[in-house]
């Protein structure tokens, strides 16, 4: 794990030995991050702990630093996907919802890694059933990742990889991986 923030979940893939750090070319068995967020279990399991390091962002969202490990997988968040690729996170319209934080950090390192993946994974619809990978982004939505810098995005319904299409290639990747109800009017 080199990453901007870490929390329970990782701490239980950790515990099963699932995550043991030890494939790692910078920080060999150690866990890195900026922060960590969770209950207290993982602010114990950190405390005092030499098998994790907190340092500052400009160093662990640093891309150049993150692709010195080999076959990074980036795995990010959005609010949703246009059909050309761009990628809104941190709002939904005009209203913001988040920072924008490393996620154009962590993907373009994993770009750079040899054997990397840089992902975008996001389910399909919203709680309200509307499509999260749309035609256009909502008026006002900022595109925190642009279209250059995609690569593979995935829902539960498969995923794509983007670097490298065209405009119309990649509008019919990403509507193969939308809700098959939303299909055909995207």
């Amino acid at each position: 794990i080199h990453s901007e923030m870490w929390s329970d979940c990782a701490l239980e893939l950790i515990e099963k030995g699932i995550v043991n750090n030890s494939l790692k070319s910078v920080h060999r068995g150690k866990t890195v991050a900026c922060f960590v967020v969770g209950t207290k279990k993982v602010f114990d399991y950190v405390d005092n702990n030499p098998s994790t390091i907190i340092l500052e962002s400009a160093y662990t969202n640093n891309p150049t630093i993150i692709a010195r490990n080999s076959r990074v997988t980036a795995i990010n968040s959005a609010v949703e996907v246009d059909l050309t690729g761009q990628v809104c996170a941190d709002s939904i319209g005009h209203h913001i919802i988040s920072g924008v934080g490393g996620q154009v950090d962590f993907l373009r390192g994993a770009a750079l890694s040899n054997q990397g993946k840089p992902i975008i994974a996001l389910p399909s619809r919203t709680n309200k059933g509307a499509s999260r990978l749309v035609a256009t982004l909502k008026s006002g939505a900022g595109v925190v990742t642009t279209r250059s810098h995609i690569h593979w995005v995935a829902t539960e319904y498969g995923i794509v990889n983007l670097f490298g299409k065209s405009i119309s290639e990649r509008a019919k990747a990403l509507i193969s991986i939308a809700h098959p109800e939303d299909r055909e009017n995207l």
